[in-house]
């Protein structure tokens, strides 16, 4: 049996944020929460009790260990962390605000420890010891190194029988839609589940029409995939072995806009695990729902919350 049921590599910041109402450029003070793709579906998929493992850089200073902490006490397996006495961690600033007005994000990222980490620093015998692999299109974007580790790992784990998921996650300001089209297409194509939510497919590959419509294209791009393509609020929709499956979403009052997609993609690969995409996309749903009512991007749950809310819809109050 392998060692872990789900293993990820990319970066994990620290997001510094201002509620809505405030101002960035005037801010006094600012909430930390860790954030990242990859990082957040771990979190999501420890604690619904699967065995789990991160493999990035962080810097041998408080703020690496801040985002260490968070992710041991989700229950994730940091052996495949490279610990750097050089280097720094990522940062991004957020400014939440209501319509008519933007949420706007700022990077301060360059020159992470895991933007430079290269494929010859990761123990790949240990991160691919594992049922499943996850990786998201931010991960290629961050640097020539990230690019480099991220088509080693794919390659490994094809080598090693390890099923893999992508998730595209779109960043224009990390670049532009041709960049990332001409680097992601062809990695879709190495995957058991592709995630791309419907602005992703519009924007990175330029395919417009029905949903039904713009998962036969994301199809024709990953043609061994399972097909997973979120509309936003309006839910989730899938192709498995030519069968289309849909998901509506949760109503919810949003707290914190970030972190949903990530949350849903826990959801999804939880069912496939099990087998069983329809059963993940009802966790996804759910799960979405569920980061959009906390703070910060990292889902905090247990299982027996979740699938006790799967059973009884939630709502209550429970005493």
């Amino acid at each position: 049996m392998p060692r872990f049921d789900v293993t990820a590599m990319g970066e994990v910041m620290l997001r510094l944020s201002v509620p809505a109402g405030e101002r960035l450029e005037l801010a006094r003070s600012l909430d930390v929460h860790p954030g990242g793709a990859e990082g957040n579906v771990l979190v999501a998929l420890a604690r619904l009790g699967h065995r789990t493992a991160w493999c990035s850089g962080l810097p041998t200073n408080a703020t690496g260990r801040l985002i260490a902490n968070h992710l041991q006490l989700a229950g994730i397996d940091l052996s495949c962390v490279r610990w750097s006495d050089e280097g720094r961690t990522g940062l991004y600033f957020l400014e939440f605000a209501d319509p008519p007005r933007n949420v706007d994000v700022v990077y301060d990222r360059a020159a992470s420890c895991a933007a430079c980490l290269t494929p010859d620093q990761i123990d790949w015998d240990r991160l691919m010891d594992t049922r499943h692999f996850h990786i998201s299109g931010i991960t290629p974007a961050l640097s020539p190194a990230g690019l480099e580790s991220t088509r080693t790992a794919l390659q490994e784990a094809r080598n090693r029988h390890v099923t893999c998921s992508l998730d595209i996650n779109f960043r224009a300001k990390m670049w532009t839609p041709a960049a990332a089209r001409s680097v992601l297409a062809p990695l879709a194509a190495e995957v058991e589940i592709l995630f791309c939510g419907q602005g992703d497919a519009e924007t990175v590959f330029g395919f417009q029409g029905t949903p039904e419509q713009m998962l036969a294209s994301l199809t024709r791009l990953a043609p061994g995939a399972r097909i997973v393509m979120s509309q936003s609020d309006q839910g989730i929709w899938a192709v498995e072995q030519g069968q289309t499956l849909y998901e509506a979403a949760r109503s919810v009052t949003v707290v914190d806009r970030l972190g949903a997609g990530d949350a849903m993609a826990a959801g999804v690969i939880h069912g496939f695990l099990d087998g069983d995409l329809a059963s993940g996309l009802r966790y996804g749903a759910l799960l979405a729902a569920m980061v959009l009512t906390q703070h910060g991007d990292m889902l905090v749950t247990t299982r027996d919350e979740v699938d006790s809310l799967l059973a009884t819809g939630g709502g209550a109050l429970a005493r």
